[in-house]
């Protein structure tokens, strides 16, 4: 049983040579793009959600004051 393990951790140690690991800059580039593509589904979500709680509330509830007329025109 020993004798597997030691193997298998000889076998990782040759796998993670072979990998190729991002330099720095790359690394932060694909953070910053992970971050801005997240901040960038939260005001779009967010944004969706203002307008059908706005919709609901207006509609549904009957919730003065009612902003959704005003926005739209009506």
């Amino acid at each position: 049983m020993f004798n597997k393990i030691t193997a298998f951790l000889k076998e990782v140690q040759l796998e993670m040579k072979k990998v190729n690991w991002p330099t720095r800059e790359e690394t932060v580039k694909y953070t910053l793009m992970v971050i801005g593509v997240a901040v960038a589904v939260a005001i779009f979500l967010g944004g969706f959600d203002l307008i059908f709680t706005e919709l609901r509330n207006c509609y549904l509830l009957k919730v003065e004051p009612c902003y959704t007329g005003k926005l739209l025109g009506l």
